[in-house]
């Protein structure tokens, strides 16, 4: 507080003097300066001193010690690269960041550091990080580590691994299958096995043309011979089995012919198994192929035969032991006799009435379904439908004939011949052979109108075409495939067919086929020397359902048959019998080793 009469005097500070005579002071960026508050009044009435002015004795803060280093290499990187050659090809990827710029490098592994041993790769750690904290005595110039650490970071000394080209869809100009309004088979499902058939062709096709060409093909006749949707998928799923069959069976490697990577059949149904499985049947493990021909292969089927008690409940014919010619199936149940002008079709299960010739008093058209049942899970449970069609049990049948037809073999048992006992001599064998038969509807029901017999070497010793002795009502074309021009001018009847096969046959003949006791009812001939096929790849719910053959050549030997729009045919079917036995001998003989 100031009395009155008194005027208010600052003291006198020497230092501040000194400091108002020195003049300006150079300050560095972030540096401030405390200035201490003087009146105007006081600075006005002080005296100025003369003399020099004096600087202060004091030395530089940390932060500019920092700055001078800073300003200092950034003068000395500069004259460096300024100095250093520069390739005249293409300019330096080293990128100079600016004073006070940052800038952003993704991490990239250093391979030194990643193929170094755990010593080194701490001395190379050590050296990155003395590099970046500057120079030290003794050590590397700054110049060396710098552009060495950045070349590390920007180069790789990985080579990528080359893999060969294999023909694909994506190098090829694909067709497309047009859309179409309505149709019975979705066109992207068509489109789907359109490019698996193009791959498959494509290993063994000379050309991606032809194998463009052979692939559409094969689709359009799939599509013409499925009347449905799950039809087409069968036919489609068989083909694609057919054509990976059609891969030649060479080791993996590349074609000299198409330059073309091909692949073997083992590689392609067995994957990465193949090297140690195989479908062949000369397999080096298995026994040799002499050992499976005359004598010896019919020592090993003599193990295979049916016994009494399988004859009997797959329904084999016996002789009757009262009338002479006559048979009988001791599992089937006994019928009560009934009105022989009524009669159960065996198709659509329609009670009709018949003439004394056989024939229909009736005009009346048969509505059926000519595939099995099968059962499939759904949603919610189980649902059987019929193979043919996909229609459910009860639906009107997808098929039409003209009339109804009945079976008729186990009706009528008479007219049956037995083979009888031959003498041989040591050195020779009763004989194998394989049999299968194609039957038509007449009006007495189901008879014989094709015979074939092949030996073991897969050759047709016997076929031919049999005039049934009632008139004919359906040819049974789609499974027979026997039509009306092949019966037309046959005059070979069922006592000649018996005949020949009598002298052909013994009763210790060993006979092979597939459900062989359907055949024997057709040929009216009583043999109990069989292999089955049926019964020997049986049935996983048992009898009475069995397994087709068609199935266990897929599964087993992993070929299609019965593929044709035409019909079965009987050497076909004949010759997978035989093919199934001694596939089953091999393989059982390489497990018991």
């Amino acid at each position: 507080m100031l009395r009155s009469g008194h005027v208010f005097q600052p003291p006198k500070d020497e230092k501040s003097e000194e400091k108002g005579h020195a003049g300006l002071t150079t300050l560095f960026p972030g540096q401030k300066r405390r200035i201490s508050h003087l009146s105007k009044q006081g600075k006005e009435a002080e005296p100025p001193r003369r003399g020099p002015a004096v600087p202060p004795a004091r030395l530089p803060t940390a932060q500019e010690v920092c700055y001078r280093r800073a300003q200092q290499m950034q003068r000395e990187s500069a004259s460096w690269l300024q100095a250093a050659p520069r390739p005249a090809e293409k300019p330096s990827s080293v990128h100079i960041a600016a004073p006070g710029e940052k800038r952003r490098i993704a991490h990239t592994p250093n391979p030194r550091l990643a193929t170094a041993p755990t010593g080194a790769k701490r001395t190379l750690s050590a050296s990155s990080s003395q590099a970046s904290h500057g120079p030290e005595p003794g050590s590397q110039p700054l110049k060396t580590r710098t552009l060495s650490g950045m070349a590390s970071k920007t180069t790789t000394t990985i080579t990528p691994k080359r893999v060969a080209h294999s023909p694909s869809l994506q190098s090829l100009k694909k067709p497309i299958i047009p859309k179409e309004f309505g149709g019975k088979v979705p066109t992207v499902i068509r489109q789907r096995y359109l490019n698996l058939f193009i791959e498959e062709c494509l290993k063994f096709c000379s050309s991606n043309q032809e194998a463009i060409e052979k692939a559409l093909n094969e689709e359009k006749v799939a599509y013409d011979r499925s009347p449905s949707k799950n039809i087409y998928l069968n036919v489609a799923v068989n083909t694609l089995k057919k054509l990976r069959g059609l891969v030649p069976s060479t080791v993996p490697g590349l074609s000299k012919a198409s330059g073309r990577r091909v692949v073997s059949h083992e590689v392609v149904l067995g994957g990465k198994l193949a090297a140690k499985t195989s479908f062949s049947l000369s397999h080096p493990s298995s026994p040799r192929v002499e050992d499976l021909k005359g004598a010896a292969l019919y020592s090993r089927l003599r193990d295979y035969l049916l016994t009494p008690e399988q004859l009997q409940e797959n329904g084999y014919p016996f002789p009757h032991p009262e009338r002479p010619g006559g048979a009988v199936i001791l599992s089937a149940e006994e019928k009560k006799p009934k009105d022989p002008s009524c009669r159960v079709c065996c198709r659509c299960g329609t009670e009709y009435l018949v003439s004394s010739s056989g024939r229909c008093v009736r005009e009346e058209e048969c509505h059926y379904h000519w595939g099995r049942l099968r059962r499939s899970r759904v949603a919610g449970g189980w649902e059987t439908q019929y193979m043919c069609c996909s229609a459910a049990v009860g639906s009107v049948g997808c098929q039409v004939a003209k009339q109804h037809v009945q079976d008729g073999r186990k009706e009528n048992l008479e007219g049956f011949v037995r083979t009888f006992e031959k003498e041989l001599s040591e050195d020779t064998h009763a004989g194998i052979y394989a049999l299968d038969c194609e039957m038509s509807y007449t009006t007495y029901g189901l008879e014989l109108t094709r015979v074939t017999v092949v030996d073991t070497e897969m050759r047709v010793v016997y076929d031919t075409f049999v005039k049934p002795d009632n008139e004919i009502v359906d040819y049974n074309t789609r499974f027979s495939g026997v039509t009306e021009a092949d019966l037309a001018d046959t005059s070979i009847t069922l006592r000649d067919v018996q005949a020949v096969l009598l002298s052909m046959f013994s009763a210790d003949t060993i006979l092979i086929g597939h459900s062989l006791e359907s055949d024997l009812l057709a040929l009216k001939v009583i043999h109990s020397t069989v292999v089955d096929t049926s019964v020997l790849f049986p049935h996983r719910l048992g009898l009475p359902y069995k397994r087709s053959l068609r199935n266990l050549m897929a599964d087993y030997l992993r070929q299609i048959i019965q593929d044709n729009v035409d019909g079965h045919s009987s050497s076909e079917d004949a010759s997978a019998c035989m093919h199934l036995v001694i596939w089953k001998i091999r393989e059982d003989a390489k497990t018991k080793r």
